[in-house]
Protein backbone atom coordinates (compact mmCIF):
# COMPACT_ATOMS: atom_id res chain seq x y z
CA UNK A 1 0.00 0.00 0.00
CA UNK A 2 1.24 3.73 -0.88
CA UNK A 3 1.05 6.37 1.43
CA UNK A 4 0.93 10.41 0.70
CA UNK A 5 3.96 11.73 2.76
CA UNK A 6 0.96 13.52 5.46
CA UNK A 7 -0.62 9.92 5.72
CA UNK A 8 3.03 8.04 6.02
CA UNK A 9 3.78 10.41 9.22
CA UNK A 10 -0.17 10.47 10.54
CA UNK A 11 0.31 6.49 10.51
CA UNK A 12 3.89 6.32 11.75
CA UNK A 13 2.35 8.60 14.95
CA UNK A 14 -0.77 6.30 14.87
CA UNK A 15 1.64 2.89 15.53
CA UNK A 16 3.71 4.67 18.28
CA UNK A 17 0.70 5.00 20.66
CA UNK A 18 -2.03 2.50 21.90
CA UNK A 19 -4.90 1.68 19.25
CA UNK A 20 -8.13 3.10 21.03
CA UNK A 21 -10.95 0.75 20.53
CA UNK A 22 -13.30 3.17 18.67
CA UNK A 23 -12.52 3.94 15.52
CA UNK A 24 -11.44 7.33 14.44
CA UNK A 25 -10.38 9.31 11.75
CA UNK A 26 -6.57 8.52 12.51
CA UNK A 27 -7.58 4.43 12.45
CA UNK A 28 -9.30 4.74 9.03
CA UNK A 29 -5.72 4.51 7.81
CA UNK A 30 -5.06 0.84 9.95
CA UNK A 31 -8.37 0.11 8.13
CA UNK A 32 -6.95 0.42 4.74
CA UNK A 33 -9.03 3.66 4.32
CA UNK A 34 -7.78 7.00 2.77
CA UNK A 35 -8.19 9.66 5.31
CA UNK A 36 -10.61 12.23 4.18
CA UNK A 37 -10.05 14.97 2.19
CA UNK A 38 -10.62 17.54 4.52
CA UNK A 39 -7.50 16.50 6.55
CA UNK A 40 -5.05 16.00 4.01
CA UNK A 41 -4.78 19.84 3.57
CA UNK A 42 -4.26 20.75 7.38
CA UNK A 43 -2.72 17.36 8.99
CA UNK A 44 -2.96 15.69 12.21
CA UNK A 45 -6.86 16.21 12.96
CA UNK A 46 -8.18 16.78 16.89
CA UNK A 47 -7.94 14.05 18.93
CA UNK A 48 -4.36 12.86 18.01
CA UNK A 49 -0.83 13.42 19.20
CA UNK A 50 0.28 15.43 16.75
CA UNK A 51 -2.22 18.27 17.31
CA UNK A 52 -1.38 21.45 18.57
CA UNK A 53 -3.38 24.23 19.64
CA UNK A 54 -2.35 26.54 22.50
CA UNK A 55 -5.70 28.33 21.98
CA UNK A 56 -8.28 25.59 22.99
CA UNK A 57 -10.42 26.29 20.18
CA UNK A 58 -13.96 24.67 20.53
CA UNK A 59 -14.19 21.63 18.80
CA UNK A 60 -17.37 19.96 17.33
CA UNK A 61 -16.73 16.25 16.76
CA UNK A 62 -20.38 16.35 14.69
CA UNK A 63 -19.63 18.74 12.46
CA UNK A 64 -16.24 17.68 11.67
CA UNK A 65 -17.07 14.19 12.09
CA UNK A 66 -14.36 13.32 14.91
CA UNK A 67 -14.62 10.80 17.67
CA UNK A 68 -12.68 12.62 21.11
CA UNK A 69 -9.87 11.45 22.24
CA UNK A 70 -8.03 12.60 25.43
CA UNK A 71 -5.21 14.07 23.41
CA UNK A 72 -4.03 17.73 24.17
CA UNK A 73 -1.18 19.59 22.19
CA UNK A 74 1.41 16.41 22.91
CA UNK A 75 -0.21 15.03 25.92
CA UNK A 76 -2.49 11.90 26.85
CA UNK A 77 -2.81 8.78 25.36
CA UNK A 78 -5.62 6.68 23.35
CA UNK A 79 -8.18 4.33 24.72
CA UNK A 80 -8.04 1.30 25.37
CA UNK A 81 -10.46 0.47 27.88
CA UNK A 82 -14.39 0.32 27.40
CA UNK A 83 -15.78 3.34 26.13
CA UNK A 84 -18.88 5.11 25.10
CA UNK A 85 -18.25 6.83 21.85
CA UNK A 86 -22.06 8.52 22.09
CA UNK A 87 -21.37 10.50 25.44
CA UNK A 88 -18.08 10.86 24.15
CA UNK A 89 -18.95 12.78 21.24
CA UNK A 90 -21.37 14.89 23.17
CA UNK A 91 -19.26 16.19 25.47
CA UNK A 92 -15.93 16.66 24.07
CA UNK A 93 -14.61 19.06 26.70
CA UNK A 94 -15.11 16.34 29.30
CA UNK A 95 -12.81 13.89 27.39
CA UNK A 96 -10.55 16.87 26.15
CA UNK A 97 -10.72 19.91 29.11
CA UNK A 98 -9.32 23.01 27.76
CA UNK A 99 -5.91 23.80 29.45
CA UNK A 100 -7.35 26.55 31.09
CA UNK A 101 -9.53 24.42 33.35
CA UNK A 102 -8.62 23.44 36.99
CA UNK A 103 -9.86 21.77 40.18
CA UNK A 104 -13.07 20.74 41.51
CA UNK A 105 -15.76 21.81 40.36
CA UNK A 106 -18.97 19.76 40.54
CA UNK A 107 -20.93 18.24 37.64
CA UNK A 108 -23.10 21.40 36.28
CA UNK A 109 -24.69 19.22 33.72
CA UNK A 110 -27.78 17.16 33.32
CA UNK A 111 -29.82 15.69 30.20
CA UNK A 112 -33.39 15.05 29.87
CA UNK A 113 -32.74 11.79 28.30
CA UNK A 114 -31.13 10.06 32.07
CA UNK A 115 -34.15 10.99 34.12
CA UNK A 116 -36.99 8.62 34.68
CA UNK A 117 -39.91 8.77 32.67
CA UNK A 118 -43.21 8.52 34.47
CA UNK A 119 -45.71 7.45 30.83
CA UNK A 120 -49.20 7.90 31.54
CA UNK A 121 -52.80 7.38 29.56
CA UNK A 122 -52.02 10.16 26.84
CA UNK A 123 -48.55 11.47 27.96
CA UNK A 124 -45.71 11.28 30.28
CA UNK A 125 -43.74 13.43 32.24
CA UNK A 126 -39.57 13.79 33.65
CA UNK A 127 -37.84 15.65 36.05
CA UNK A 128 -34.48 17.41 36.94
CA UNK A 129 -34.25 18.41 40.45
CA UNK A 130 -31.84 18.83 43.14
CA UNK A 131 -31.63 14.86 43.05
CA UNK A 132 -30.56 14.58 39.30
CA UNK A 133 -28.47 17.21 39.99
CA UNK A 134 -26.78 18.13 42.76
CA UNK A 135 -26.18 21.71 41.58
CA UNK A 136 -29.47 22.58 41.10
CA UNK A 137 -30.95 24.22 44.26
CA UNK A 138 -32.72 27.47 43.20
CA UNK A 139 -35.19 25.74 40.37
CA UNK A 140 -35.85 22.35 39.76
CA UNK A 141 -37.36 21.54 35.74
CA UNK A 142 -40.18 19.04 34.57
CA UNK A 143 -40.66 18.15 30.87
CA UNK A 144 -43.87 16.83 30.38
CA UNK A 145 -45.97 15.75 27.37
CA UNK A 146 -49.72 15.60 26.66
CA UNK A 147 -51.31 14.46 23.52
CA UNK A 148 -54.42 15.82 22.13
CA UNK A 149 -57.83 15.88 24.38
CA UNK A 150 -54.78 14.54 27.22
CA UNK A 151 -55.28 16.61 30.69
CA UNK A 152 -52.76 17.33 33.29
CA UNK A 153 -55.14 16.84 36.11
CA UNK A 154 -56.98 19.60 38.41
CA UNK A 155 -54.02 20.02 40.92
CA UNK A 156 -51.60 22.86 42.64
CA UNK A 157 -48.40 23.29 43.87
CA UNK A 158 -46.18 24.57 46.98
CA UNK A 159 -44.00 25.67 44.61
CA UNK A 160 -44.52 28.72 41.84
CA UNK A 161 -44.87 26.73 38.65
CA UNK A 162 -43.29 28.81 35.40
CA UNK A 163 -43.73 27.07 31.71
CA UNK A 164 -42.40 27.66 28.57
CA UNK A 165 -44.42 25.88 25.29
CA UNK A 166 -41.75 23.65 23.16
CA UNK A 167 -44.04 22.19 20.58
CA UNK A 168 -47.85 22.27 19.88
CA UNK A 169 -50.93 23.94 21.38
CA UNK A 170 -52.36 23.48 25.63
CA UNK A 171 -55.20 25.25 27.08
CA UNK A 172 -54.72 26.36 30.78
CA UNK A 173 -57.61 27.00 33.49
CA UNK A 174 -57.06 28.34 36.86
CA UNK A 175 -58.76 29.87 40.31
CA UNK A 176 -56.80 33.22 41.37
CA UNK A 177 -56.60 34.29 44.78
CA UNK A 178 -59.86 36.41 45.03
CA UNK A 179 -61.83 33.38 43.09
CA UNK A 180 -61.45 34.79 39.62
CA UNK A 181 -61.32 32.17 36.45
CA UNK A 182 -58.76 32.30 33.92
CA UNK A 183 -58.42 30.60 30.42
CA UNK A 184 -56.42 30.89 27.66
CA UNK A 185 -54.41 28.85 25.01
CA UNK A 186 -50.95 28.86 24.29
CA UNK A 187 -48.88 28.00 21.17
CA UNK A 188 -45.20 27.81 20.60
CA UNK A 189 -43.39 29.62 22.75
CA UNK A 190 -45.45 31.27 25.03
CA UNK A 191 -45.18 31.20 29.13
CA UNK A 192 -47.46 30.65 31.57
CA UNK A 193 -46.86 31.11 35.66
CA UNK A 194 -48.80 30.43 38.43
CA UNK A 195 -47.66 31.44 42.26
CA UNK A 196 -47.88 28.84 44.71
CA UNK A 197 -51.15 27.43 45.53
CA UNK A 198 -52.92 28.42 42.41
CA UNK A 199 -55.38 25.84 40.86
CA UNK A 200 -55.03 24.69 37.57
CA UNK A 201 -55.39 22.45 35.18
CA UNK A 202 -53.67 21.71 31.53
CA UNK A 203 -54.89 20.08 28.60
CA UNK A 204 -53.38 19.29 24.50
CA UNK A 205 -54.82 20.95 22.17
CA UNK A 206 -53.41 20.44 18.44
CA UNK A 207 -53.61 17.78 16.45
CA UNK A 208 -50.29 15.93 18.27
CA UNK A 209 -50.97 17.68 21.24
CA UNK A 210 -48.27 19.72 22.76
CA UNK A 211 -44.75 19.42 25.16
CA UNK A 212 -43.39 22.27 27.69
CA UNK A 213 -41.12 23.01 30.24
CA UNK A 214 -42.21 23.49 33.56
CA UNK A 215 -39.93 25.32 36.03
CA UNK A 216 -40.00 25.70 39.83
CA UNK A 217 -38.82 27.80 42.12
CA UNK A 218 -37.21 25.02 44.54
CA UNK A 219 -34.79 22.51 43.44
CA UNK A 220 -36.17 20.29 45.58
CA UNK A 221 -39.69 20.01 44.09
CA UNK A 222 -40.89 16.57 43.12
CA UNK A 223 -43.28 15.90 40.88
CA UNK A 224 -44.92 13.46 42.70
CA UNK A 225 -45.72 16.47 45.53
CA UNK A 226 -48.44 18.24 43.55
CA UNK A 227 -51.82 18.44 45.61
CA UNK A 228 -54.09 16.67 42.53
CA UNK A 229 -58.18 16.49 43.28
CA UNK A 230 -58.77 12.82 42.45
CA UNK A 231 -56.27 12.08 44.88
CA UNK A 232 -57.87 14.20 47.46
CA UNK A 233 -60.97 12.91 46.82
CA UNK A 234 -59.61 9.46 46.90
CA UNK A 235 -58.38 10.15 50.72
CA UNK A 236 -61.27 12.19 51.98
CA UNK A 237 -64.37 10.19 53.66
CA UNK A 238 -67.57 10.08 51.25
CA UNK A 239 -69.41 11.11 53.77
CA UNK A 240 -67.68 14.16 54.21
CA UNK A 241 -67.35 15.14 49.88
CA UNK A 242 -71.15 14.38 50.39
CA UNK A 243 -71.82 16.85 53.43
CA UNK A 244 -69.27 19.51 51.33
CA UNK A 245 -71.16 20.12 48.54
CA UNK A 246 -74.74 19.08 49.69
CA UNK A 247 -74.97 16.04 48.13
CA UNK A 248 -76.16 12.72 48.91
CA UNK A 249 -72.60 10.12 49.64
CA UNK A 250 -73.80 7.69 46.91
CA UNK A 251 -73.04 10.78 44.12
CA UNK A 252 -69.30 9.55 45.01
CA UNK A 253 -69.28 5.74 44.73
CA UNK A 254 -67.30 6.11 41.54
CA UNK A 255 -65.18 8.61 41.93
CA UNK A 256 -61.51 7.47 40.96
CA UNK A 257 -59.81 5.72 44.11
CA UNK A 258 -56.66 7.07 42.98
CA UNK A 259 -55.07 10.10 41.65
CA UNK A 260 -55.61 10.44 37.68
CA UNK A 261 -52.55 12.74 37.15
CA UNK A 262 -52.62 12.30 33.36
CA UNK A 263 -55.12 10.80 31.45
CA UNK A 264 -57.07 11.35 28.18
CA UNK A 265 -60.00 13.38 28.34
CA UNK A 266 -62.41 14.79 25.81
CA UNK A 267 -61.66 17.41 23.53
CA UNK A 268 -62.37 20.87 24.62
CA UNK A 269 -64.50 23.59 23.20
CA UNK A 270 -63.64 27.08 22.33
CA UNK A 271 -63.07 29.50 25.40
CA UNK A 272 -65.99 31.63 25.02
CA UNK A 273 -67.69 27.37 25.08
CA UNK A 274 -65.84 25.98 28.34
CA UNK A 275 -65.89 29.26 30.46
CA UNK A 276 -68.34 28.93 33.00
CA UNK A 277 -71.35 30.68 33.22
CA UNK A 278 -72.35 30.41 37.10
CA UNK A 279 -74.16 33.39 39.36
CA UNK A 280 -70.89 33.43 41.19
CA UNK A 281 -68.77 33.28 38.22
CA UNK A 282 -66.20 36.04 38.01
CA UNK A 283 -63.55 36.68 35.49
CA UNK A 284 -59.51 37.12 36.78
CA UNK A 285 -57.70 40.12 36.58
CA UNK A 286 -54.78 38.68 37.23
CA UNK A 287 -53.21 37.61 33.60
CA UNK A 288 -50.99 34.05 34.20
CA UNK A 289 -49.71 34.10 30.67
CA UNK A 290 -47.34 36.14 28.16
CA UNK A 291 -46.18 35.54 24.49
CA UNK A 292 -42.53 35.21 24.65
CA UNK A 293 -41.89 34.93 20.98
CA UNK A 294 -44.07 37.35 20.44
CA UNK A 295 -41.59 40.23 22.27
CA UNK A 296 -39.81 42.54 19.81
CA UNK A 297 -36.36 41.04 20.12
CA UNK A 298 -32.97 42.63 21.09
CA UNK A 299 -31.04 42.34 17.76
CA UNK A 300 -26.92 42.11 18.38
CA UNK A 301 -24.03 41.32 15.92
CA UNK A 302 -24.44 37.34 16.35
CA UNK A 303 -28.06 36.62 16.98
CA UNK A 304 -31.32 37.48 19.12
CA UNK A 305 -32.17 38.65 22.98
CA UNK A 306 -35.57 38.22 24.78
CA UNK A 307 -36.04 38.79 28.27
CA UNK A 308 -39.43 38.05 30.12
CA UNK A 309 -39.13 38.80 34.03
CA UNK A 310 -41.62 41.13 36.27
CA UNK A 311 -41.35 44.94 34.46
CA UNK A 312 -43.26 43.11 31.32
CA UNK A 313 -45.23 40.12 32.72
CA UNK A 314 -45.47 41.23 36.00
CA UNK A 315 -47.14 38.04 37.42
CA UNK A 316 -43.97 36.19 37.21
CA UNK A 317 -42.44 37.34 40.79
CA UNK A 318 -40.12 34.61 41.45
CA UNK A 319 -38.84 33.64 38.00
CA UNK A 320 -37.40 35.38 34.81
CA UNK A 321 -35.75 34.45 31.77
CA UNK A 322 -34.08 34.95 28.52
CA UNK A 323 -34.58 33.17 25.55
CA UNK A 324 -31.92 33.64 22.95
CA UNK A 325 -31.10 32.53 19.63
CA UNK A 326 -27.34 32.17 18.64
CA UNK A 327 -25.88 32.25 15.03
CA UNK A 328 -23.39 29.60 14.28
CA UNK A 329 -19.92 31.18 15.61
CA UNK A 330 -21.68 33.02 17.94
CA UNK A 331 -21.09 33.74 21.68
CA UNK A 332 -22.61 34.95 24.47
CA UNK A 333 -20.92 37.53 25.58
CA UNK A 334 -18.54 36.41 28.94
CA UNK A 335 -20.86 37.29 31.95
CA UNK A 336 -22.23 36.72 35.14
CA UNK A 337 -25.15 37.20 37.01
CA UNK A 338 -25.38 38.96 40.75
CA UNK A 339 -29.07 37.81 41.61
CA UNK A 340 -29.51 34.22 41.18
CA UNK A 341 -27.97 31.12 39.70
CA UNK A 342 -28.45 30.93 35.76
CA UNK A 343 -30.98 27.36 34.96
CA UNK A 344 -30.15 26.51 31.21
CA UNK A 345 -32.09 24.74 28.94
CA UNK A 346 -30.82 23.83 25.45
CA UNK A 347 -33.58 23.43 22.83
CA UNK A 348 -31.46 23.23 19.80
CA UNK A 349 -27.46 23.32 18.61
CA UNK A 350 -24.62 22.80 20.92
CA UNK A 351 -22.42 24.54 23.01
CA UNK A 352 -19.57 25.11 25.23
CA UNK A 353 -19.46 26.95 28.30
CA UNK A 354 -16.91 27.24 30.72
CA UNK A 355 -17.70 28.32 33.98
CA UNK A 356 -15.07 30.41 36.06
CA UNK A 357 -15.79 29.30 39.71
CA UNK A 358 -12.46 31.60 41.83
CA UNK A 359 -9.71 30.64 43.15
CA UNK A 360 -8.13 29.26 40.22
CA UNK A 361 -11.19 26.84 39.41
CA UNK A 362 -12.84 26.76 36.33
CA UNK A 363 -14.18 23.79 34.08
CA UNK A 364 -15.87 23.28 30.90
CA UNK A 365 -19.00 21.42 29.53
CA UNK A 366 -21.24 20.90 26.20
CA UNK A 367 -24.38 20.89 25.97
CA UNK A 368 -26.95 19.44 23.07
CA UNK A 369 -31.05 19.47 22.87
CA UNK A 370 -32.64 18.54 25.99
CA UNK A 371 -29.92 19.18 27.97
CA UNK A 372 -29.71 21.40 31.43
CA UNK A 373 -27.07 23.52 32.80
CA UNK A 374 -26.28 25.08 36.16
CA UNK A 375 -23.87 28.02 36.46
CA UNK A 376 -24.20 29.08 40.01
CA UNK A 377 -24.28 32.86 41.09
CA UNK A 378 -21.99 35.23 40.62
CA UNK A 379 -19.37 32.81 38.80
CA UNK A 380 -18.19 33.84 35.09
CA UNK A 381 -19.07 31.84 32.18
CA UNK A 382 -20.21 32.10 28.58
CA UNK A 383 -22.33 30.11 25.93
CA UNK A 384 -20.61 29.21 22.74
CA UNK A 385 -22.24 27.53 19.51
CA UNK A 386 -19.89 25.34 18.34
CA UNK A 387 -22.28 23.45 15.83
CA UNK A 388 -23.38 23.77 12.32
CA UNK A 389 -26.61 25.41 12.93
CA UNK A 390 -27.91 28.27 15.09
CA UNK A 391 -28.27 27.68 19.00
CA UNK A 392 -31.60 28.12 20.91
CA UNK A 393 -31.01 28.57 24.37
CA UNK A 394 -33.47 29.38 27.82
CA UNK A 395 -31.68 31.28 30.94
CA UNK A 396 -33.79 31.27 33.89
CA UNK A 397 -33.51 32.26 37.05
CA UNK A 398 -35.50 32.28 40.66
CA UNK A 399 -35.03 36.84 40.65
CA UNK A 400 -37.85 39.13 39.92
CA UNK A 401 -36.08 40.70 37.44
CA UNK A 402 -33.09 39.51 35.12
CA UNK A 403 -29.58 40.64 35.74
CA UNK A 404 -25.73 40.29 34.23
CA UNK A 405 -22.71 41.77 34.18
CA UNK A 406 -20.89 42.30 31.04
CA UNK A 407 -17.21 41.58 31.39
CA UNK A 408 -16.71 44.25 27.75
CA UNK A 409 -18.85 46.71 29.49
CA UNK A 410 -16.91 46.64 32.72
CA UNK A 411 -13.46 46.84 31.22
CA UNK A 412 -14.48 49.57 28.90
CA UNK A 413 -16.16 51.61 31.81
CA UNK A 414 -12.84 51.00 33.60
CA UNK A 415 -9.70 53.79 33.61
CA UNK A 416 -7.79 52.66 30.54
CA UNK A 417 -4.24 52.83 32.90
CA UNK A 418 -5.64 49.99 35.31
CA UNK A 419 -7.08 48.21 32.57
CA UNK A 420 -3.51 47.51 30.66
CA UNK A 421 -1.83 47.77 34.06
CA UNK A 422 -3.33 44.42 34.84
CA UNK A 423 -3.66 42.61 31.24
CA UNK A 424 -0.70 44.18 29.44
CA UNK A 425 2.28 45.06 31.67
CA UNK A 426 4.52 43.41 29.55
CA UNK A 427 2.72 44.13 25.85
CA UNK A 428 1.88 47.57 25.69
CA UNK A 429 1.06 47.47 21.72
CA UNK A 430 -1.37 44.32 22.77
CA UNK A 431 -2.65 46.91 25.43
CA UNK A 432 -3.53 49.51 23.00
CA UNK A 433 -5.24 47.36 20.32
CA UNK A 434 -6.92 46.12 23.29
CA UNK A 435 -8.19 49.56 24.85
CA UNK A 436 -9.21 50.63 21.55
CA UNK A 437 -11.51 47.69 20.78
CA UNK A 438 -13.50 47.80 24.29
CA UNK A 439 -13.55 51.87 24.07
CA UNK A 440 -17.12 52.36 23.59
CA UNK A 441 -18.06 49.91 26.11
CA UNK A 442 -21.16 48.96 24.14
CA UNK A 443 -22.61 45.25 25.27
CA UNK A 444 -22.80 43.19 22.83
CA UNK A 445 -24.73 39.81 24.60
CA UNK A 446 -24.60 37.62 21.60
CA UNK A 447 -21.30 38.46 19.84
CA UNK A 448 -20.10 37.34 16.34
CA UNK A 449 -16.91 39.13 15.19
CA UNK A 450 -16.32 39.66 11.66
CA UNK A 451 -15.21 36.19 9.84
CA UNK A 452 -16.29 34.43 12.49
CA UNK A 453 -18.75 31.08 12.08
CA UNK A 454 -18.97 28.00 9.57
CA UNK A 455 -20.82 29.91 6.94
CA UNK A 456 -21.67 33.27 6.11
CA UNK A 457 -25.07 32.70 5.08
CA UNK A 458 -27.90 34.49 7.16
CA UNK A 459 -30.15 31.80 8.28
CA UNK A 460 -34.29 32.73 8.27
CA UNK A 461 -37.48 31.21 9.14
CA UNK A 462 -40.18 31.24 12.06
CA UNK A 463 -40.84 34.31 14.37
CA UNK A 464 -37.84 33.25 17.14
CA UNK A 465 -35.83 31.65 14.53
CA UNK A 466 -32.82 33.33 13.53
Amino acid sequence: MRFTTTAAALLAATLTTAVPVQDSPRQRLLDGKPLPAKYRKNPPPPYTPGHRDPYDTAVDPYGDDLDPLPFRNGKGASVLGPWNRDRARQSPDLVRPPSTDHGNLPNLRWSFVDSHIRIEEGGWTRQTTVRELGASVELAGVNMRLDEGAIRELHWHKEAEWAYVLEGRVRVTALDYEGGNFIDDLEKGDLWYFPSGIPHSLQGLSPNGTEFLLIFDDGGFSEESTFVLSDWFAHTPKSVIAQNFHLPPEIFDRVPEKEKYIFQGSLPGSIQEETPKGKGVKKSKSQFTHKMLAQEPHNTTGGQVRITDSRNFPISKTVAAAHLNMEVGALREMHWHPNADEWSFFIKGRARVTIFAAEGNARTFNYVPGDVGIVPKNMGHFIENIGDEPLEVLEIFRADEFRDFSLFQWLGETPRRMVVDTLFADDKEAGEKFLKRIQDAEKDEITLPPGRGRNKETTGGEDGDL
